[in-house]
């Protein structure tokens, strides 16, 4: 094994973005887990999970806001990728630097 990869998705709705990170992990054939957890429906239990996932590095994948990466990179000292995802009344335009 290559290390753990954890992915984290804010909603259901954000299971088609991580299944891309998820075909390119198993090519790679690095074990990894995928759970919905959010930081505002359920905090808890998302802290729970970072405590004992085990995991060596966190994918947060959460469209309409840009909370998730930035939630677990606080509660964390592993790497955190936060993937922008472009949906929404606002188009994820907070989800990455807007550049005009």
């Amino acid at each position: 094994m290559k290390g753990k990869v954890s992915v984290i998705v804010g909603s259901k709705s954000d299971l088609e973005i991580a299944k891309k990170a998820e075909d390119t992990l198993k090519e790679l054939k690095i074990d990894f887990e995928t759970k919905i957890l959010s930081c505002h429906r359920n905090y808890k239990d998302l802290e729970t999970y970072l405590a004992t996932s085990g995991a060596d590095v966190y994918i947060a994948i959460a469209g309409l806001a840009a909370h998730l990466p930035g939630y677990i990179a606080a509660r964390t000292k592993k790497p955190v990728i936060g993937v922008p995802v472009n949906k929404g009344a606002i188009s994820g335009e907070n989800s990455y630097p807007y550049v005009p």
